[in-house]
Parts: structure tokens; sequence; C-alpha cells
């Protein structure tokens, strides 16, 4: 019988013993309770507790929690009503104020969301709270970290999930944005035709003042050509002349010569020597330029000959 009552008493130590070891896991504190009232903090890792004393309450995560709530509807400043789901990331900072001094943490935070969306988004009209997402964000997000701060949260972040505007507003912003891009497609389209007509221009003007340039430059070489045919020609000519001269006194020294080898007396060779200057004169390439005296000194010669030739005869 005693045997049987220390076994039942060792049971009961063990019991007692394995129930006042109490683990605690990894990012995680208990809320130790004694008698009813907040006693301590049971960290991570081994905890021991008084049994029958005190309990462990609660064990808080305090981890980073994300919340997706669901959409709530909302009023813009031009009367849109549209739909808004949010997303909130929280940590807990201080579990015992997460414990005691707020019943629902979740559902307040959920509240507080949607009524400080409700008053940002009634101070924007349509199109800033489509495109005003950073801001939104921001202010939401100090407000609601502020309003938690007591309750031992700290919101990190807060981001709007979707916006959904009515059907018949979602149909006027296709057509909007449609008309955009058919606006654009049109500007692009007469930029790149200008481009090309610029372009276009550009080459024909740069084409034209080539063939120009071109035209000028065979222009200039064709009479540099003919200014050197026509110096050339001038030149043979004046050789042509100068040979037809030079051979000319080199006959009027070969007469010259006979005469005086001959002994022909001064009449005969005044004669002579004014019959070589009819021939002379009467040359094409050749021009003399006699004074007057000249002039008659060689009709008098012309009567002598004609007496001459008559007396002959």
């Amino acid at each position: 019988m005693n045997g049987i009552i220390i076994i039942v008493l060792l049971i009961f130590i063990l019991i007692i013993t394995f129930s006042s070891i109490k683990i605690i896991r990894q990012s995680s504190v208990g809320i130790v309770m004694r008698l009813g009232k907040f006693s301590r903090k049971a960290e991570t890792g081994v905890n021991f507790i008084i049994p029958f004393v005190e309990t462990i309450y609660k064990v808080v995560d305090l981890r980073e929690v994300v919340i997706d709530f669901p959409p709530q509807p909302v009023i813009t400043k031009d009367n849109v009503t549209m739909q808004i789901d949010t997303v909130v990331y929280y940590k807990i900072t201080d579990p015992v104020y997460y414990i005691f001094e707020i019943a629902n943490p979740i559902s307040a935070i959920e509240n507080l969301t949607a009524t400080t969306l409700r008053n940002i988004i009634g101070e924007l009209d349509l199109d800033e709270t489509l495109t005003s997402r950073d801001i939104i964000n921001t202010k939401l997000r100090v407000i609601l970290d502020e309003a938690t701060d007591k309750w031992g949260i700290k919101v990190n972040r807060v981001e709007l999930k979707n916006i959904l505007p009515p059907k018949d507003i979602q149909e006027a912003m296709e057509k909007q944005m449609r008309a955009e891009r058919q606006r654009r497609e049109a500007v692009l389209t007469a930029e790149g035709q200008k481009k090309a007509s610029v372009l276009l221009a550009e080459g024909e003007k740069e084409s034209t003042i080539l063939n120009a340039e071109a035209k000028k430059e065979s222009l200039v070489r064709a009479a540099e050509g003919q200014k050197q045919a026509d110096i050339l020609r001038a030149e043979g000519e004046a050789a042509a002349i100068m040979k037809m001269q030079q051979a000319k006194a080199e006959g009027l020294r070969y007469v010259f010569a006979a005469i005086k080898e001959s002994g022909i007396d001064d009449n005969i060779l005044a004669i002579r020597s004014m019959e070589a200057l009819e021939k002379i004169a009467e040359s094409d390439s050749s021009k003399l330029v006699l004074p007057s005296d000249a002039i008659n000194f060689l009709g008098t010669f012309k009567g002598i000959k004609e007496v001459m030739s008559s007396g002959k005869e």
C-alpha cells in the first residue's frame, strides 16, 4: 500500500515538474500570468513557471505579419465610387501592450485602415487617385503607425493592391486611353513623315548643289581646254608665220646673193627688189607698212619696168 502511494506521489511530482517547464519557440514571446495578473514575459527557450500559480496566457509571434483586407468602397472628391483593397505589413514590438491594450487588434487595424482610406481618397479626384498611389500609401502608413503605436504594433508598409472604378468609368477610361494611343500614333506618324520630307528635301538640295558644282567644274574645264586650244592654235599660226617669213627672208638672201654674183646694175636690182616686196605684200599673212615716199618710189620703178618691158618687145 505504501509503495502505491509512493508511486502515485512520484507520478504527481513528475507531472508537476513537466507542467512547470515551458519552451518558447524562436521569434515568439510568452505572456506569464500569476493568479490572473500579468507577471512577466517568457523569452525564447526554456522557461520555468510555478504550477497552479502561474500560467502561459498567450504566445505572441514577433515576426512581421501581412494582412490582405477585402475591398472597401470609397468616394473620390468628384463623386466617383470605387473599390480599393489594401495590404498592411505590421510587426508586434511590445507583446504586453498588444495583449492588454487592444481586444481585437486585427479588426481594429482593418477598420482604422478603411476609415483613414476614405478620408484620404475623399480629398482626391479620380485621376489623382489613380496616379498617386505612393502618396496615398505614405499617408496611410503614417496615420496607421501613429494610431497603432499605443497597441504595441509597428506598421511598416501599406500598399493599395487594387483600385477598381465603376464599369462605366472603366469603359470611358479605356476609350480615353485608346484615343490617346491613336493620337500618339498620329503624332508619331506625322513626325516621321516630316522627318522623311526634310531628309528628302535635304537630299534633293545636296543633289542640286552637287549637280551645279559638277556643271560648273565641267564648264571651267571646257573653258580651260578651249583656252589652251586657242593658245596652241595661235602659237601654231605664229610659228607658221615665222617659218614663212624665215623662208621668204632666206629666199631674198639667195636672190641678193645671186644678183651680187651676176653683176646686175642698180636698175635691175631695184626692180627685182620691188617685185620681191610686191610678192611679200600679196601674201595674206604678211603686212607691210611703207611711207608715202617709198610708195611713190615703187610707182616710179613700176613705170621703169613697163618701159623696159616695151623696149625689149
